[in-house]
C-alpha cells in the first residue's frame, strides 16, 4: 500500500472498546478477535494496558506465540510520571516488557488536564512526553503518541497543544493522534484543526482518534482524513466508553466505497458483515440491526412501492451493492406490503409464486388481517414461510395438539416457584402425553413438546430457544391486553424466528413454540415443503 491515498486503520476495539458499558472478552476472546482482525486487514491491533489488569498482560503473553500476516499489536499506556525519570518510570516499563512491537502512549494536550489533572507544571509535562517517547524509541518500539483532548486543548491554547506535539516529535514518535476525548467537537472545527496541524506538521504521520458523544464520530473521522490525516483510530461497531468511539465498521466502507481511498482490508470488504457479527457475538450482545452498512436492516425494504423499485432497480432505494459488505437485500411483509413486496419475500425465501395476482390477493389479503390482529412478521421469516406453505397447500401435519395445560405454583417456601407443563398431542395416530417441570411456564411448556416429539422426531434435540420478547399491544386494555411473542430458535447452524399473538401470553408463547418447531421439522424432512429454501438468518 503506498501513495498519498492511503489510510492507515488502526483498531482499539480490545482496549478502548472495552471500556464500554457491558462490553467484556476474555483473554481467549482477545487472542481470536486479534486474529480475526488480522485476517481482515487491520494495520493496528491496540491489545490493551499492560499493568492495569491480569487480563491484559495475560493477552500480551498468548499473543506472541500468534503468526500474524499483517496487523502489528500495540500495548497502550501513559507517559511517564512527573518528576520521574523514563528510565525509571513502573508503567514504562511494563509497556516494554509487553514485548508488543508498537507503543502507543498517550499525554496531556488540554493546559487544563496539566495544571487541574496532572497537578503538574507545563513545562514538566512537555518533558514527560519527550523523555518517554524517546525511551520507548531508543528501547526499538515504534511509538503512536496519543495527543488526548487534542481538539479541547486547542481551542483553548494552540501554542500549548501544538508544543505537546513538537515535544513527541522530538522524542521521535512515528504518528501524532489528535484525539477528540470527549467527542464533542463539529465536523468543520475538526477539519479545520486537523489541517492546520498537517501543515505545521509535513514531515509527520498524522491520525484522528474521535468518539460519538455528539453522534458525530464516523463524520469527524471522515473529516480528519479529508484534511490530511492518514490514521483512523476507531473500534468495530463502536464499542467503547459512554456513546462510544468512531465505529470502523461505518469508517472502513466509507473510506474506501465512497471516498476512493486505499485501505489494505479493502481487499477483505466483503467479510466485514461476518466481522461485525462475530465480535458481537464473542461481546455477548445483540447486534444492532440499525447498523450502517452491517446491520439487518441496513439494506431492508418494508413499503411496497419502495420494495418494487428497489427490485427492479436495486439503486433506486440502495445506496450500494450490500454484497460489497458482506450483506444482502432484504423484504419486510407487513400490512404495508403490496403485491410486489409479497412477490419478491416469497422469492427470497425460495418460494415460486403463480404470477397470476388472483392467486396472490387472497393471500395478501389474509396477511394484512393477521397484521391487523397484531402478528408481525419482519423478524418472524419462519412463521411467514409457514403460511405460504399453508397457503400453497404444502404443508404437513407433524403431529396434532390434543391439548395443553400450564400451572405455576409456590413450593417449598416463598423463594420456590415452580411452573409445570403438560402436552397431550397424538404423532402418527400414536397418543403421547409428557410432563416437564421449570422455573418458568413457557420454558416448562417448550420442554414438555420437546419430550412429546423428540421419539418421533430426533432431529428436535438441536433446537434451543434463544431469546423471548414479549409486546403489549394495547396499552389500554391493561391486563387483557392483546400480547405479541417473538421467539428466536436455533439448531446450532440456522437461526428463525417466529410469532404467535394472543390476549393469553401462554397461548401466544405456545403459538410460536409450535411454529419453531414445526418450522425445523419441515426444513429436515422436506424442505421442497419450503420452496427448497434454507432457513432464514435473522441475526
Amino acid at each position: 500500500m503506498s501513495g498519498d491515498n492511503s489510510v492507515i486503520i488502526y483498531d482499539t476495539t480490545l482496549r478502548d472498546g472495552t471500556q464500554g458499558e457491558g462490553i467484556s472478552f476474555s483473554v481467549a476472546d482477545k487472542i481470536r478477535i486479534t486474529e480475526k482482525l488480522d485476517h481482515f486487514g487491520v494495520d493496528y491491533v491496540e491489545g490493551g494496558w499492560p499493568g492495569s489488569n491480569p487480563r491484559d498482560m495475560a493477552y500480551f503473553e498468548g499473543v506472541r506465540s500468534l503468526r500474524l500476516k499483517h496487523a502489528k499489536v500495540a500495548a497502550f499506556g501513559s507517559t511517564r510520571r512527573a518528576n520521574v525519570a523514563a528510565s525509571e518510570d513502573a508503567q514504562l516499563k511494563l509497556l516494554l516488557d509487553a514485548g508488543t512491537e508498537v507503543v502507543t502512549l498517550f499525554g496531556k494536550s488540554w493546559i487544563l488536564h496539566v495544571t487541574e489533572v496532572l497537578r503538574t507544571t507545563p513545562e514538566e509535562n512537555l518533558a514527560m512526553i519527550e523523555d518517554s517517547v524517546r525511551h520507548l524509541v531508543e528501547n526499538g518500539r515504534e511509538v503512536v503518541y496519543d495527543a488526548e483532548h487534542f481538539y479541547d486543548g486547542y481551542v483553548e491554547d494552540v501554542d500549548y497543544a501544538l508544543k505537546t506535539l513538537e515535544a513527541a516529535v522530538r522524542g521521535g514518535a512515528s504518528w501524532l493522534v489528535l484525539c477528540d476525548t470527549n467527542g464533542g467537537k463539529l465536523v468543520d472545527e475538526l477539519a479545520r484543526i486537523t489541517g492546520e496541524v498537517v501543515r505545521r506538521f509535513p514531515e509527520s504521520r498524522v491520525g484522528v482518534h474521535t468518539h460519538n458523544d455528539s453522534g458525530l464520530g464516523v463524520a469527524t473521522s471522515l473529516a480528519g482524513i479529508e484534511a490530511g490525516a492518514r490514521m483512523v483510530q476507531g473500534t468495530m461497531n463502536g464499542y467503547g466508553e459512554r456513546t462510544g468511539n468512531a465505529n470502523l465498521t461505518s469508517v472502513i466502507p466509507n473510506l474506501a466505497l465512497k471516498m476512493g481511498r486505499v485501505l489494505h482490508c479493502g481487499s477483505h470488504l466483503a467479510e466485514l458483515r461476518e466481522l461485525s457479527l462475530f465480535l458481537d457475538e464473542l461481546a455477548n450482545i445483540r447486534a444492532n440491526i440499525k447498523e450502517p452498512f452491517v446491520g439487518s436492516s441496513a439494506f431492508a425494504h418494508k413499503g411496497g412501492v419502495h420494495a418494487n423499485a428497489a427490485q427492479k432497480v436495486a439503486r433506486s432505494y440502495e445506496h450500494m451493492d450490500p454484497a460489497l459488505v458482506g450483506n444482502r437485500q432484504r423484504v419486510l411483509i407487513s400490512d404495508m406490503s403490496g403485491r410486489s413486496s409479497f412477490m419478491m419475500k416469497a422469492k427470497e425465501l425460495g418460494v415460486h409464486l403463480d404470477e397470476n395476482e388472483a392467486d396472490i390477493k387472497p393471500m395478501l389479503d389474509e396477511l394484512k388481517q393477521l397484521e391487523f390482529r397484531g402478528y408481525e412478521y419482519e423478524a418472524a421469516d419462519a412463521s411467514f414461510q409457514l403460511l405460504l406453505s399453508k397457503w400453497l397447500k404444502r404443508q404437513q401435519d407433524f403431529f396434532v395438539l390434543k391439548g395443553y395445560r400450564v400451572i405455576v405454583e409456590m413450593r417449598g417456601g416463598e423463594d420456590t416457584l415452580i411452573a409445570e407443563a403438560t402436552v397431550k398431542i397424538e404423532v402418527h395416530g400414536e397418543s403421547v402425553h409428557t410432563v416437564a417441570e421449570s422455573t418458568g411456564p413457557v420454558d416448562a411448556l417448550d420442554q414438555a413438546l420437546r419430550r412429546a416429539l423428540e421419539r418421533f422426531y430426533p432431529q428436535i434435540k438441536s433446537v434451543e430457544l434463544r431469546d423471548f420478547k414479549v409486546r403489549i399491544l394495547e396499552s389500554g386494555s391493561g391486563a387483557h391486553s392483546r400480547i405479541r411473542v417473538l421467539i428466536e430458535s436455533s439448531d446450532g447452524e440456522e437461526i428463525w424466528g417466529t410469532v404467535g399473538v394472543s390476549d393469553n401470553i401462554i397461548e401466544a408463547s405456545w403459538e410460536a413454540l409450535r411454529d419453531s418447531v414445526e418450522y425445523k421439522l419441515l426444513r429436515t424432512s422436506n424442505p421442497s415443503d419450503l420452496g427448497g429454501s434454507q432457513c432464514p438468518t435473522n441475526a
